[in-house]
């Protein structure tokens, strides 16, 4: 059965394109199109869609005010069609499960990469878990008294990560070693969600760039657009940050990190992986296992789309396997 579709736009050009563009794909069905929430209201009752796609600035009520109030009583994978704006970061704390650019409409290059993305990303939020309810509330650990050896915390995530990386360094104390994080994102996009992340937790959080130096009570983020790789040298670690062809279909990888780390800090690192659509990652943590480092996955319960952790796992790439609310916990635990 193709995955039944429904596109909510103000535009009546961009409806085309979008329900055009994905119609392309023989397992992607577009059912019906909306211009507002309240027109998509009724063609959800109508259609039962199992994806729907939502503009951001649209009349009557913006779509992340939609999606707030959509997901408790529908819920249905929503993703956000959007001109570049840290709004995208609300659709998702609202409920959205991923993002994706909006192309310039002269450019047929541009369109047909929107397209592509699109329908790739169509395909994994069919399958994701909407966690509706009320947000469970995440403690926030307290700082070991000894790190004994662990010197470096890599993090990686796609579908759903945006949140979950969120909530994570919500539980996770001061002090802590260094962390890299790969989250499959878009150009310019990433360096917002740094800064919203610099600006919302207590940790100092920046876009990386060649040859930052990994600090304590740091972190940093994989551009949208280039792997990440750690370095070791004498007094520490520092960054490599490099263009380069798509590894897993991704730029940023995630492997392309863990291996790095597995390969340079060994039992001296930590890994974790959280939800996300595909596999990218899993062979870099089974390294990182492999080199004696400890690993987490996220459990399939918690994740938005259990993919790149349970592939992990089948992998026996995990350590330990935990629900997203303590993974901070066991991250703390690990590093006494």
């Amino acid at each position: 059965m193709p995955i039944r579709v429904l596109v909510v736009d103000d535009s009546i050009v961009f409806r085309q394109i979008l329900a055009k563009g994905v119609a392309t794909d023989s397992n992607i069905q577009v059912v019906a199109t909306a211009i507002d929430p309240f027109h998509a209201r009724d063609k959800i009752l109508e259609f039962e869609p199992d994806v729907v796609t939502c503009d951001i600035e649209m009349p009557k009520m913006n779509g992340i005010e939609f999606v707030r109030r959509l997901i408790p009583q529908y819920p249905i994978p929503v993703i956000v069609v959007s001109s570049i704006s840290d709004k995208v970061f609300d659709a998702m704390d609202a409920g959205a499960v991923d993002f994706v650019s909006k192309p310039d409409a002269n450019s047929p290059k541009d369109v047909q990469r929107f397209i592509i993305e699109l329908i790739r990303k169509i395909k994994g939020a069919s399958k994701a878990n909407i966690l509706i309810g009320e947000p469970k509330e995440s403690a926030r650990h307290n700082m070991p008294r000894e790190i004994r050896q662990h010197e470096i915390i890599g993090i990686g995530a796609s579908t759903g990560g945006i949140d979950a990386i969120y909530k994570l360094l919500e539980q996770l104390p001061k002090g802590l070693p260094g962390i890299v994080i790969v989250q499959h994102i878009p150009p310019i996009f990433s360096k917002m969600f740094a800064q919203r992340l610099h600006n919302q937790t207590h940790f100092n959080v920046k876009e990386a760039i060649n040859g930052d130096i990994i600090k304590r009570n740091h972190i940093y983020l994989a551009p949208g657009d280039k792997h990440v790789q750690v370095r070791k040298r004498k007094d520490g670690y520092f960054l490599k940050v490099f263009g380069g062809e798509k590894v897993n279909g991704h730029c940023p990888s995630v492997d392309v990190l863990f291996k790095s780390i597995a390969e340079q800090a060994g039992e001296r690192a930590l890994g974790v992986i959280l939800t996300g659509m595909g596999y990218d990652g899993a062979k870099g943590i089974k390294l990182m296992k492999r080199k004696g480092a400890i690993t987490l996955g996220q459990d399939e319960k918690s994740s938005v789309v259990y993919g790149m952790p349970k592939a992990a796992y089948d992998l026996n790439g995990i350590t330990k396997q935990s629900s997203l609310e303590l993974m901070g916990h066991y991250i703390v635990k690990y590093l006494r």
